[in-house]
C-alpha cells in the first residue's frame, strides 16, 4: 500500500503530467511569464465554468478577499460579519484595511455562517458579511442575501474550499458557489479542490464596475500602463500557475466526484459507531468535500485520536483548534471565552480524515479499521 497523504498530489499529477507539461512549454516558449495567454485562457475557461461574468485572477486567496474590500474603500472601523470558525485568512485582510471583524456563530451541523446570529449583530457600522462555505458546501446564500438586501449591505463569498460547489435555490435554480454576492474570493493553493503548483487566487463578480476597479488593484491600480488610478497592489497570477490551472479545470468535476465518493464510504463505515458524528450536507448545497470533518462525540478523546492515527501512519488534521475571536491577535477586540459556546466546542472536537481525489479503496479500509479500532479500546 502506498503510503497515506491528506491531499495525494504525486498520484494526481501523474495523471495529467503529459498535459501539465504541454502547457507550460507553451509558456516556455513563449516567454509571457505574466498576464500572457495563459492567464486569458484559463480566466476565460472559469468563467464558463462558473457561468460568471467576470474571473479576476490574482497572487493568492487572500489577496483575492483583501482586493475585493480595497474596492470599496468602506471606511476606517466599519464594521465587516465573518465566522469566527474559518481559517485565519477571512478575518486578517478585515483588519489589515482598518476595517473591524464582527464575529458570529456557525450552525453545530454544517459549520456554515448561522444566519440568525448574523442579522442580530448587524449595527449601523455595518458594511459587509463575509460568508465562509466551509469544507465544501455552501452557506445559506438566499436567506443570507435576503438579510443583507435589507440592510443595504455587501456580500463577499469565500470560495476556497467550495470551488465547483452548486447552490440551489428555493426554486430550483442552481448556481455555482463564489458567483451569489458580491463577489467572490477563491484560492488555487495547491491542497485544493482545484489547486496549482504554486499560490494563486481569483475573484468572481456580475458586476462590470466592480470588476474593472478590481481588474485595475490587482495591477498596482492601473488601467492603463503608468497611469495609476487608484491605489493597488501587485497580485498576479503567473501564466505558469495558469497554464496548469487551466489544465486541472477540466477535471474539476472528476475530482469533486471522487472526494464525494470516499466521503460516502467514510459515512457508511463510521455509521457502526455513535462516537463520530459525520458532515451533514443542508439541502440547498452539494458538497464537495475539501475537507472530510467529523465531530467526536467525547472531545476528550479528539487529540489522543490525532496521535493514536499518526503511529499507525495515517495522517489527520485539526481545522480549527483556535477560533479566531480567541486568536491573540485578535484579542484588542474584547472578544472572551465563552462568546461563542458552538464555535468553541466545534474547535475542541472537529478533526478530518484524508480525502483526496487518488484515495485507494485498500488505504480508505486501513483509515476506517484503525479509526474504528481506536473507539474499541
Amino acid at each position: 500500500m502506498d503510503p497515506i497523504r491528506m491531499v495525494d498530489l504525486v498520484g494526481q499529477y501523474a495523471k495529467i503530467k503529459e498535459e501539465v507539461k504541454d502547457e507550460i512549454n507553451k509558456v516556455l516558449d513563449s516567454a509571457t511569464f505574466i498576464n500572457g495567454p495563459a492567464v486569458s485562457d484559463f480566466q476565460s475557461d472559469l468563467e464558463k465554468y462558473l457561468s460568471v461574468k467576470h474571473v479576476i485572477p490574482c497572487a493568492n486567496g487572500t489577496d483575492a478577499l483583501q482586493v475585493i474590500m480595497m474596492a470599496y474603500d468602506f471606511p476606517k472601523g466599519a464594521e465587516v460579519i465573518v465566522p469566527s470558525f474559518t481559517y485565519v485568512a477571512t478575518v486578517e485582510v478585515i483588519a489589515l484595511l482598518g476595517l473591524k471583524p464582527v464575529f458570529v456563530e456557525v450552525y453545530p451541523d454544517t459549520f456554515n455562517i448561522d444566519i440568525e446570529d448574523l442579522e442580530s449583530k448587524i449595527t449601523d457600522r455595518t458594511v459587509a458579511i463575509v460568508p465562509v462555505h466551509l469544507y465544501g458546501q455552501c452557506a445559506d446564500m438566499e436567506r443570507l442575501m435576503t438579510v443583507a438586501k435589507k440592510h443595504n449591505l455587501k456580500v463577499f463569498e469565500d470560495t476556497a474550499q467550495a470551488i465547483g460547489a452548486d447552490y440551489k435555490y428555493s426554486d430550483g435554480n442552481t448556481v455555482k458557489a463564489g458567483t451569489i454576492g458580491d463577489a467572490g474570493a477563491t484560492s488555487f493553493f495547491p491542497s485544493k479542490n482545484l489547486g496549482a503548483y504554486g499560490d494563486g487566487g481569483a475573484i468572481m463578480t456580475n458586476d462590470d464596475e466592480l470588476a474593472a476597479k478590481l481588474r485595475m488593484i490587482v495591477n498596482h491600480g492601473q488601467s492603463e500602463r503608468y497611469y495609476h488610478d487608484s491605489i493597488g497592489v501587485n497580485s498576479r497570477l503567473d501564466s505558469i500557475q495558469a497554464a496548469i490551472l487551466k489544465v486541472k479545470l477540466k477535471y474539476l468535476d472528476d475530482y469533486n466526484q471522487a472526494r464525494q465518493q470516499v466521503a460516502e464510504r467514510y459515512n457508511e463505515a463510521f455509521a457502526a459507531t455513535d462516537e463520530i458524528v459525520t458532515p451533514a450536507t443542508a439541502g440547498f448545497t452539494n458538497h464537495v468535500y475539501h475537507q472530510y470533518t467529523v465531530k467526536l462525540k467525547d472531545a476528550s478523546r479528539r487529540n489522543e485520536l490525532n496521535k493514536y492515527l499518526a503511529a499507525q501512519g495515517i495522517p489527520s488534521m485539526i481545522y480549527y483548534p483556535v477560533p479566531n475571536h480567541l486568536q491573540k491577535a485578535y484579542s484588542y477586540y474584547g472578544y472572551k471565552e465563552g462568546d461563542f459556546k458552538i464555535t468553541e466546542d466545534l474547535c475542541s472536537r472537529v478533526i478530518s480524515f484524508p480525502i483526496h481525489t487518488e484515495m485507494e479503496k485498500e488505504q480508505q479500509d486501513y483509515i476506517i479499521e484503525n479509526v474504528l479500532k481506536f473507539f474499541s479500546l
